[in-house]
């Protein structure tokens, strides 16, 4: 009688056995299979870009490829909306993009120098851009001479392409000049120094 009993407990602990070789089998066969088959990580690649096939060949171009296109799809597509013609170009660089219109300055003196509008004006005009009005700022002390723009408008670029040529500082409107018509506002003072000699 002692024989059946012992002989019982082993029956499930050999079935357990071979259930967990069984199991080992099939992890070791779906390991080789990906590891030689390269198909499960094939298909999200491919998806994402058709230039994935020949990049397997680095592995670091394969990594860089997926991760680079979800991101460039998620991201690009919100501004091209507000400026077709130059969306790739147009968000990185502080300036005018080629073949952009230039808008129309106002240019004002607040220096102790007669004529000094006059003469910012005609380069200001030699650079490309129209002048729209020419006169003098007396409402305040400007400490520097400086090209003023709306913060989210056409004349940010403009402004801040300018400020590079003229050598001058670019900030937003100030409150005293907030309300005053459309276009890029340039205030000379004392230290205007103009366009460089060296072109």
């Amino acid at each position: 009688m002692t024989s059946p009993e012992s002989a019982s407990p082993s029956r499930p602990a050999k079935a357990a056995g071979f259930a967990l070789l069984g199991v080992a089998a099939v992890a070791l066969i779906i390991g080789v299979v990906s590891l030689f088959g390269g198909g499960g990580d094939t298909p999200p690649v491919a998806e994402g870009s058709s230039t994935a096939p020949p990049a397997p060949t680095t592995a670091s171009e394969t990594q860089s490829t997926p991760s680079s296109a979800p991101p460039a799809a998620t991201t690009t597509t919100a501004p091209p909306a507000s400026t077709p013609a130059s969306s790739a170009v147009v968000p990185p660089p502080p300036v005018t993009p080629p073949g952009a219109a230039k808008v129309p300055v106002r240019v004002y003196n607040n220096s102790t120098v007669s004529g000094l509008a006059a003469k910012a004006s005609d380069e200001v005009r030699a650079n490309g851009w129209t002048v729209a009005e020419t006169g003098n700022y007396a409402s305040g002390t400007i400490p520097t001479t400086t090209v003023y723009f709306r913060p989210g408008t056409d004349e940010e670029a403009s402004a801040k392409e300018l400020a590079s040529v003229l050598r001058a500082r670019v900030e937003p409107r100030f409150d005293g000049i907030q309300s005053a018509a459309a276009g890029v506002i340039l205030i000379v003072t004392n230290d205007y120094q103009g366009v460089a000699k060296n072109k």
